[in-house]
């Protein structure tokens, strides 16, 4: 159990029995009345934020969230296999548990996954990935009806918007939270 002053962020905690990452945690002391602490937490399973004020004295439970890299094998007909990088056990997951970040995945990448309970709570690709440009409409000089941005597909058949100067077969950083185009590689 964790008393609600000894909240900072970083922790993972259970409220309702979801659990939650603490994300800002501001302790209050007014002049009357007693003392309280504000926070901000992030539901780990959706993502969601909510802000919750809990009061002094109150206690909460900690959530044990083992986290675990996973390197990526191969997908097919909507699952996709990795490999434990520390027991080099196989695991399954289906697209649904991976979200949009299926079209950023690259064999042999290692993703993070965070499971409670064991169940899984979150698919986290790396920040960035380096993937190389497949399809790739010629940039015309001077064209900026789109505000200077066009689409291409990269090698794991994702769309990403990148400067009109990129070509085929060029290799881009990508952001893989915003899905954004960083920069060219070499």
């Amino acid at each position: 159990m964790i008393d609600i002053n000894d909240l900072k962020g970083g922790l993972t905690i259970l409220v309702d029995r979801v659990v939650y990452l603490v994300t800002e945690a501001q302790p209050v002391k007014p002049g009357k009345g007693a003392a309280f602490v504000r926070t901000r937490l992030k539901n780990l399973k959706t993502g969601s934020v909510i802000e919750r004020t809990f009061r002094s004295g109150e206690k909460l439970e900690e959530a044990f969230v083992e986290e675990r890299r996973l390197q990526f094998l191969y997908g097919g007909g909507g699952t996709y296999h990795f490999m434990d990088e520390k027991t080099y056990d196989q695991v399954a997951l289906d697209e649904e548990r991976i979200g949009q970040a299926a079209d950023l995945l690259k064999e042999n990448m290692v993703v993070t996954v965070q499971e409670y309970d064991g169940q899984l709570l979150q698919f986290l690709l790396p920040m960035f990935v380096e993937l190389k440009v497949v399809e790739a409409e010629p940039g015309l000089r001077g064209d900026t009806a789109k505000g200077g941005a066009k689409t291409v597909t990269v090698e794991t058949g994702a769309t990403i918007q990148v400067p009109l100067f990129i070509q085929e077969g060029d290799l881009i950083k990508i952001d893989t939270r915003s899905r954004g185009y960083v920069g060219r590689v070499g």
